[in-house]
């Protein structure tokens, strides 16, 4: 077994990170990068290839970078990933292929994730401008949405010769990875934009401000526009209240919003007219991801931050990782607490926030042990802005303008394994068809749908 200690990641010191929006991580450098590749022990029978939703070849790329460079390491990811420097970010590389790593049974396991970013920053920084000649096969594909499904998806299509146009709704390209994920975790203009323009240079074309189901809707994308195949990967954007007493107060708001005011419109940068409120104390529902990303950008933009959230710690959803760093950040955690009600004051403001104590009883459909109110324990949290982080479902604007497109009572698209949905030749993947989700299950349901997509065309299914 391998005796090299993990290579620890440079990080920014909490109280400074805490009141920018700069990387919190600052990734290895060469010299870091091949002493944790030195680690992994190439294991015949690799686990952590099978626990990545893409299946990256994990133990092949660390190898190239030891042996060839960093050259054919970005080249082997490349077969598998058009995201390199993104998933190296912000997977949840602890229960996915560092969760298989047979190092991680007695000790550490390989650092995956940060190898893959050290990878993917590298070729971004010897990209070339330049397109790829790739000859076209004379098919059409739209693609609905720039977010991680979508994007895997014309890349794969691309790449086998197809003709792709991508409609994104938005001003800016990149779906979640723009308006929902953090600049100090997700860097827009270093990483987001580059990995973008590689799949430009594949030939894949791009529209923004695009809203299909109004701008256009898919049937006439098939029947006028003359495309063979369309994809859904409009992602999960509508967000999810509580249904209690006092949500229509001002100063509540979802994170969706809150976090895209801050993410894509520049709100916490001053040389941006689209301002958001800046609270003195904020109250952020839930204890996902995204929970952790609006109590923390709260956190920068000069509030008191909380979390309270309705099981114990150890049911936390969120990322382990982004709970340490929003600990280490003086996020104040309330476990076992659930919100009845939002407290306004004369003008109708939040003044604050009713909360009951929670304990936990038997387990429920997914596991996790049921939350059960303790009676007579209601309490009051001064604050004077709340923050629903409770998820989100699909947009039903893409379901009422489609004919013959079944969805779940949740609104999400109904698909197979391989992303057909109802209506032929239409497919669909990512959170519009599972609900919000992680942005490495998007790519993998993407990546699913374009072999679909093309083994339909070559064999004349379509």
């Amino acid at each position: 077994m391998n005796k090299i200690p993990r290579v620890p990641v440079r990080e920014q010191d909490p109280s400074v990170r805490a009141t920018n929006f700069e990387e919190v991580c600052l990734g290895y450098d060469r010299d870091e990068a091949l002493l944790e590749a030195s680690r992994c022990l190439n294991c015949k029978n690799p686990r952590c290839v099978g626990a990545c939703p893409v299946h990256i070849d994990i133990p092949g790329f660390i190898h190239a970078l030891l042996d060839e460079g960093e050259s054919a390491a970005a080249s082997i990811i490349s077969r598998d990933s058009s995201l390199p420097s993104v998933c190296g970010r912000v997977c949840p590389q602890e229960t996915q292929c560092e969760g298989s790593c047979v190092l991680g049974i007695k000790g550490e396991p390989v650092a995956i994730g940060k190898l893959e970013r050290y990878v993917g920053d590298w070729k971004i920084a010897h990209a070339s401008k330049e397109t790829e000649k790739i000859e076209r096969n004379g098919r059409k594909v739209a693609v609905i949405g720039s977010g991680p499904a979508g994007l895997a998806c014309a890349s794969d299509l691309a790449r086998w010769g197809y003709e792709v146009k991508v409609f994104e709704a938005l001003h800016q390209l990149g779906g979640v990875l723009v308006y929902g994920i953090p600049e100090f975790r997700l860097p827009k203009e270093k990483i987001v934009g580059p990995e973008i323009d590689a799949v430009k240079r594949l030939g894949v074309e791009f529209v923004s401000d695009v809203i299909v189901g109004r701008t256009t809707t898919i049937d006439h994308l098939l029947e006028e526009e003359g495309f063979d195949a369309v994809f859904v990967g409009t992602g999960a954007g509508l967000p999810r209240f509580m249904g209690i007493e006092g949500e229509n107060l001002n100063g509540v708001f979802s994170a969706n919003e809150f976090l895209t005011r801050v993410n894509l419109m520049h709100a916490y940068d001053n040389r941006y007219d689209t301002p958001v409120f800046q609270a003195k104390k904020v109250v952020v529902v839930g204890g996902g991801n995204v929970a952790m990303d609006a109590v923390r950008t709260a956190k920068r933009l000069g509030a008191e931050s909380v979390i309270v959230y309705r099981r114990s710690e150890a049911e936390l959803p969120a990322r382990r990782e982004e709970v340490h760093h929003a600990k280490e950040e003086g996020i104040e955690f309330k476990m076992l607490t659930n919100p009845v009600r939002v407290l306004g004051d004369e003008k109708g403001w939040v003044r604050g926030l009713e909360c009951v104590e929670m304990e936990l009883g038997e387990p429920d459909e997914s596991g996790r042990r049921s939350p059960v109110e303790k009676k007579g324990s209601n309490f009051e949290i001064e604050c004077d802005a709340v923050i629903m982080a409770l998820g989100t479902s699909p947009n039903p604007l893409i379901k009422s303008t489609t004919k013959g497109l079944d969805t779940t009572r949740r609104g999400c698209l109904v698909a197979d394994d391989e992303g057909r949905t109802s209506r032929p030749r239409v497919f669909a993947g990512g959170d519009a068809v599972t609900g919000a989700a992680t942005v490495i299950l998007a790519m993998g349901a993407g990546r699913r749908a374009a072999a679909s997509i093309h083994d339909s065309m070559i064999n004349d299914k379509l």
